[in-house]
């Protein structure tokens, strides 16, 4: 699936490991998962590690912004320290400047003695080092458990040569190992990694050991007696769906988690460009509720003032560095509307309302679902805003497309000190054509235990725009008591001429507490505009769609995906059979047309596309607004095309969506062959 610059492809990887037991396990199944087995007794230098990695190790890695390019050298890594002091990341609580793979020559000196890059480290490791360790930071390198690393230029690996190379790493001055996984001839995961934790203790230096077996003998189960973290995935990418795939896998292994023993899901894509600022928000809000280590990932020269506003955010940043070290579980997960909430050191609930889907959703929850005692009150801190309130128990807010809200939740006797907290959303799934209005209500709700008042609503079009926007009913009322709500009827008009395509209005709301303190609040409203689709049978790798999500690269029409840029899709053949038309995915993957009401039935021929020889696993789902009426099970490459024809009379929504077959999302080119839709 990637063919990452420089460094071969996971399926690549995966081959060259060999056949391995076990595997990733699914969110579809949330049971109880067997206890963990206790850590093996704890001696020095291993007691100085654990303590270093007492809560998830937080810092940086040059790999899914650089890869192996040239500018990955000294000069790089001196300026992630300096930007590490100079714009607040190491007083946020980062601390680590690792270096990833391509930072040694492809071969070990006359004494088999690892060689740094001389061009890329004119001064060798332990200057950058000494270097790093002058801004009262630590770093961090790489190798790997095989004879080669995983670059594809085969730089040296480190089975049969733990001993000296940990002992190099140990003179450097190195402070943390990462450890990938290829090139292992075969050895088994745990000897590999077991002896390499034996070469690091031996040194004497204490060395944060990160085991990146990429959860295929799970880890978990076992790594806990070797390192302070480890992968359960295998590599993410700066795309939606990768992220989502791999926080649906890392989500139930929160039994394993604990102080110096950390689930990995690989590295944080903030600010590289493949996901909006909504969706970044969401990433670090979900890898912080997971008790993630948190490895930045971008090129920190080059970052953004939103990427560095998300990155230091301490009241999210507290929430993964919590010392009592629970990873967050999931409370609820139905239609796209996740509930995960995190037990904290205080007594308070770390509590993520988390949007799936793509468009605003109402999420909701109580104080008393995720874990907090029954109280008269409760203090609920907004993170994102960083502004607190008192509920009266209930959590709930109309979160946007990707998104999440993300609070803490307490009991506090000093709740009515804070403004009453406040719901405030509208009516979902608005539809409209250009020049005719579309109706909805919009609901402002005092969730607080204390009155509301002067409370005023408004609506706002999308910016930029001329769109009719009225009032149909009340929007003030003089005050709300503790659970009542403002309900508002409202009528908007997208002008004639409108392009068909997402448009966000902004739901405004005033009111001040009791003690006169003003607030305001806002939610999004999305209205989709739409053309009625077309009388007949349609190809859906002609028609325009409302949305689409893909896995890797974008959806294509009428080949398959490819690889990572548009239009590199190839003719869509399953099982040697040649389509000229459908759509070509990668799981995780929905693309979504609007029906209107008016259409009645899809068909397809479905399969994992044979541009990726042997590998692949993928489930294919037809879903009709929020009814699923259609489902294939896992396919494989081996498994010749599925017919699929799914009724969808009456629905103004349906969804074409692609999981991963429960397998994570390695090579998962998905089909949707000779794809119809009829009117």
């Amino acid at each position: 699936m990637r063919r990452l610059p420089t460094r071969a492809p996971r399926a690549v990887r995966r081959r060259i490991v060999g056949a391995m037991a076990g595997g990733v396990l699914c969110v579809g199944g949330l049971a109880a998962l067997p206890a963990p087995a206790s850590a093996a007794p704890v001696t020095e230098p291993a007691a100085a590690e654990a303590e270093s990695a007492a809560t998830p190790p937080m810092g940086f890695n040059n790999w899914n912004s650089t890869h192996c390019r040239a500018d990955f050298n000294e000069s790089m890594v001196k300026g992630i320290a300096d930007i590490f002091v100079d714009k607040g990341l190491k007083a946020a609580g980062y601390q680590y400047v690792n270096l990833d793979d391509c930072w040694a020559l492809p071969a070990r000196d006359a004494d088999g003695k690892l060689v740094p890059d001389p061009v890329r480290f004119p001064n060798g490791i332990k200057a950058v080092a000494d270097y790093v360790h002058s801004k009262g930071l630590k770093l961090g390198i790489y190798t790997s458990a095989g004879t080669k690393t995983c670059n594809s230029a085969g730089f040296p690996g480190a089975l049969g040569h733990e001993y000296s190379d940990a002992q190099q790493f140990a003179d450097w001055g190195v402070d943390y190992l990462k450890y990938d996984n290829c090139n292992n001839q075969g050895v088994d995961a745990k000897q590999r990694y077991t002896t390499m934790r034996d070469a690091l203790r031996a040194t004497g230096r204490p060395i944060v050991y990160s085991i990146c077996e990429w959860g295929q003998n799970k880890p978990w189960e076992w790594a806990g007696q070797l390192g302070q973290l480890w992968r359960t995935t295998g590599d993410i990418s700066d795309s939606w769906g990768s992220m989502l795939s791999i926080m649906k896998q890392n989500l139930p292994l929160a039994p394993y988690a604990g102080p110096g023993n950390w689930n990995d899901p690989d590295m944080l894509e903030v600010g590289n460009g493949g996901m909006t600022d909504t969706e970044y928000r969401t990433h670090f809000s979900m890898w912080s509720i997971m008790a993630s280590p948190l490895l930045i990932g971008t090129d920190l020269r080059k970052a953004s003032d939103e990427t560095y506003q998300i990155l230091s955010n301490r009241d999210v940043i507290a929430v993964d560095q919590d010392p009592l070290g629970k990873q967050g579980t999931v409370v609820s997960s139905e239609g796209g509307r996740w509930v995960v909430a995190k037990q904290m050191a205080d007594g308070s609930r770390a509590v993520a309302l988390f949007n799936e889907s793509g468009s605003a959703q109402r999420i909701a929850t109580t104080a008393q679902a995720v874990g907090l005692p029954e109280a008269d009150a409760y203090v609920s801190r907004d993170l994102w805003q960083h502004k607190n309130y008192n509920t009266a128990g209930g959590i709930a807010a109309t979160v946007p497309a990707h998104g999440t809200v993300l609070l803490r939740v307490s009991v506090n006797p000093r709740w009515a000190e804070y403004p009453p907290a406040a719901e405030l959303g509208a009516g979902q799934g608005l539809f409209a054509e250009a020049g005719r209005p579309v109706p909805f209500d919009s609901t402002f709700t005092n969730q607080g235990r204390t009155a509301a008042r002067d409370v005023s609503v408004s609506l706002d079009g999308p910016d930029g725009t001329d769109w009719a926007v009225k009032a149909g009913g009340p929007a003030k009322v003089p005050a709300l008591e503790s659970g009542t709500s403002l309900k508002t009827p409202w009528t908007v008009t997208p002008p004639s001429g409108t392009s068909d395509g997402s448009y966000q209005l902004t739901l405004n709301a005033t009111y001040r507490s009791p003690q006169g303190t003003r607030v305001t609040t806002q939610a999004p409203v999305t209205v989709q505009v739409v053309t009625a689709p077309p009388s007949g049978a349609s190809s859906l790798g002609d028609l325009a769609w409302m949305s689409a999500v893909n896995g890797y690269g974008p959806v294509e029409r009428n080949t398959s995906n490819g690889e990572s840029a548009a239009g590199d899709g190839h003719p869509i053949t399953i099982g040697g059979t040649v389509y000229a038309k459908g759509l070509g995915v990668h799981a995780q993957s929905e693309v979504t047309y609007y029906t209107g009401r008016a259409c009645e039935r899809v068909t397809a021929q479905v399969g994992v596309d044979d541009e990726k020889g042997t590998k692949g696993t993928v489930a294919f789902e037809v879903w009709a607004d929020d009814q699923k009426v259609a489902s294939t099970g896992t396919l494989t490459n081996a498994d010749a095309a599925r017919a699929v024809s799914a009724d969808v009379s009456g629905a103004q929504v349906v969804r074409l969506v692609v999981t991963d077959g429960g397998d994570a999302v390695d090579s998962d080119h998905a089909d949707w062959a000779d794809a119809q839709l009829s009117c």
